[in-house]
């Protein structure tokens, strides 16, 4: 059957779209949702294999292991539903697919569908303490340092008191290169 002028046109420009729009489908990129799937992959390998067929028992284990978290993962918690001032909840679009083994990436692709901002969740990037000059780091940087490695600094004011404790705590937390 042949086609007239008009309907091959037509089935040119259909074909153009679908080409056009197969790049944009749901399927994750490298670095999308890194914080889901970072926090999904802890989560599933933190479960007994008992745990991970029981929806009920993976959202109650999700709460606990949420009270655990902090920064990001806390929020990706908040966003979820598993944590108490949550407002709201989809703990079901967790736990459903981790009972099914689905993976980590599938499940935050789903989630994302469900919540977009789940996977506007970025990590903060790490500060190399051995390569960066400290005196040239802004306070609220020198304060994300010491919080990464769970430390305080009582007593600090000044930019200079941060640096000094950074010093002090530095052969703990820093492996110094040969």
């Amino acid at each position: 059957m042949m086609l007239p002028a008009f309907g091959r046109l037509l089935l040119l420009a259909l074909s153009g779209l679908v080409l056009f729009l197969i790049p944009f489908s749901a399927a994750l990129r490298e670095g999308d949702c890194e914080v889901c799937v970072k926090t999904v992959s802890r989560f599933v390998d933190s479960l007994s294999e008992d745990s991970k067929k029981d929806t009920k028992r993976i959202e109650d284990d999700f709460r606990t292991f949420c009270k655990k978290v902090k920064d990001k993962e806390q929020r990706f918690c908040y966003y979820l539903g598993g944590v108490e001032d949550s407002a709201t909840g989809i703990l079901n679009e967790l736990s459903k697919p981790i009972s099914w083994s689905m993976p980590a990436d599938k499940i935050c692709e789903k989630l994302k569908k469900k919540d977009a901002q789940i996977c506007d969740l970025r990590y903060d990037k790490q500060i190399d303490v051995n390569a960066v000059d400290l005196k040239k780091l802004k306070v609220r940087d020198l304060k994300k340092i010491l919080s990464d490695w769970d430390e305080e600094c009582d007593g600090c004011l000044e930019k200079t008191d941060f640096i000094k404790r950074i010093e002090e705590l530095k052969h703990k937390y820093v492996k110094t290169e040969l």
